[in-house]
């Protein structure tokens, strides 16, 4: 019961700091420690639906799925992200996925690269995903700013960059940079305190839960009601 006590708060400071507050402004913000009233008014994508058209919206997913070699041998968590994508498209975002893939310990590492993850996602969505060279800079930047409502976007693997564990504040910024809101739709990695699941909800407003965590959050708030 502790444990989920402390997922369940972990979840919700690194994946929900701003998202769950009632207000919903884009964009770059100043951001405190949640209050116990805003860790309770959770919010979704569904929440949100009237105001995604067009916007930029970082989805952090989780596609460290086992590979043989270059091949996918089990895509359970690729195809647990395709319904909050599809929302997102659906309603006219503009989709950017991010995630790691093992654990690379010395910059890029081509057996680490999410090139599979990117060709799956596609095939499952029936459209092209474009695999981004990197996960931050210019490239990316404009990649982003080119897309248009409807597509999908993967960031190269998080990890190539060791910053992304340590949750430094520039390399956040440069990862949070493209965008207009964050999703959190990675349940099994919401918990740690990194770039990509924490770090960019001080910089993009609102950050929600996607289908994926939203309905771990239930599951999990229900265990510990009852």
């Amino acid at each position: 019961m502790k444990f989920v006590s402390s997922v369940i708060l972990a979840l919700a400071a690194a994946s929900t700091t701003s998202a769950f507050a009632p207000a919903a402004k884009f964009g770059v913000r100043t951001v405190s420690a949640p209050s116990a009233s805003e860790l309770e008014a959770k919010k979704s994508i569904e929440d949100i639906a009237d105001e995604l058209k067009g916007k930029k919206v970082l989805v952090r997913c989780d596609v460290n799925v086992p590979l043989d070699g270059k091949t996918i041998t089990d895509d359970t968590r690729i195809r647990s992200s395709i319904p909050t994508i599809e929302f997102l498209k659906e309603k006219g975002a503009i989709v950017t996925v991010c995630s790691h893939l093992g654990r690379p310990k010395d910059g890029p590492e081509d057996k680490f690269s999410l090139g599979p993850c990117a060709e799956r996602m596609g095939e499952l969505l029936g459209e092209d995903v474009t695999l981004a060279p990197d996960c931050i800079g210019d490239e990316v930047a404009k990649l982003v700013a080119d897309a248009k409502e409807g597509d999908v976007i993967m960031l190269e693997n998080t990890r190539f960059y060791k910053e992304e564990t340590k949750n430094e504040p520039e390399f956040v910024e440069k990862l949070a940079a493209p965008f207009d809101l964050f999703v959190n739709d990675a349940f099994g990695t919401a918990h740690r305190a990194h770039a990509s699941t924490e770090g960019v909800t001080k910089f993009l407003e609102p950050a929600v839960s996607g289908f994926l965590l939203a309905k771990e959050l239930e599951y999990l708030d229900g265990a510990i009601q009852s």
